[in-house]
């Protein structure tokens, strides 16, 4: 098949420099993910007729939480050999590297937290809430890592295909990134619908479990397509994110479960 067929990647991941300095793609996604998140749980709690003056304290519990909880579990999930040997290196986020599990891990244990402190409610409570903004928040992270040209798949001869140039590739591969965006997008969508057009809200725990189970099978599957993110990982039969991924499935079924028999709500 014909190089043109492919798709030749060569976008700049940054937008706009500013001295020694730059607003990046990355960032702006991010950046955007937190500002509709917000708006979507304000609306929520308007809604509800919920507190909305919870939000400010929320929004710092998630945005600490999603950073140093990334950033821990890519360096103790897929480079503590390195770090284990450079430990003043673990926090420098602005050098790369950011694990989604680890972020995943850390909200839930920030958000046990802020609902002890603030909201007094049962976890799964405000769980609910932002569930339905994060897999949208995980579609644009997925769209920044697209920008950077970076976590794609293997090589493939489809014709969608991306030739990411900027890393001196010459070879069509998978863009995973797209494909994860894609399936977080669908969460979105299914998550939206039954908050608003259902009586999901009223059983708490459901659209956590249903989160957890699309958004973690969906990365299960798409990692058999996906580069390897580090060495040791060529010799495991499922690589580091499959692993990962597989207790938040299961997790996500328990929830469901239990949510449909309403032994959450209280």
């Amino acid at each position: 098949m014909s190089l043109l067929s492919f798709i030749h990647w060569n976008l700049n991941p940054e937008i706009l420099p500013i001295g020694p300095f730059s607003i990046r793609w990355y960032g702006l996604m991010f950046a955007l993910s937190f500002i509709l998140g917000y708006n979507m749980v304000e609306k929520q709690f308007k809604h509800e007729k919920e507190n909305v003056k919870w939000l400010d304290s929320l929004l710092m519990y998630i945005v600490v939480a999603t950073i140093l909880g990334a950033r821990l579990g890519h360096v103790f999930f897929y480079g503590w050999d390195y770090y284990s040997q450079h430990l003043g290196e673990i926090l420098m986020v602005w050098k790369g590297g950011l694990a989604s599990h680890g972020g995943v891990i850390a909200i839930f244990i920030s958000l046990w937290i802020y609902s002890r402190k603030v909201t007094k409610k049962n976890v799964f409570w405000i769980i609910d809430h932002v569930i339905v903004p994060t897999a949208l928040a995980a579609m644009f992270i997925r769209l920044g890592n697209l920008f950077n040209s970076e976590i794609y798949g293997v090589q493939t001869s489809l014709p969608w295909g991306f030739i990411f140039e900027r890393n001196g590739e010459t070879l069509a591969k998978h863009p995973t990134q797209l494909y994860e965006a894609l399936a977080y997008f669908i969460t979105f969508l299914v998550m939206r619908y039954m908050y608003w057009k259902t009586d999901a809200k009223s059983k708490v725990g459901l659209l956590s479990g249903v989160f957890f189970v699309m958004v973690f099978s969906a990365r299960f599957l798409i990692e058999f397509v996906k580069e390897d993110q580090e060495a040791f990982e060529a010799t495991m039969s499922l690589n580091m994110g499959q692993w990962l991924s597989i207790p938040f499935v299961v997790g996500g079924i328990v929830l469901v479960l239990l949510s449909l028999k309403k032994k959450l709500n209280s």
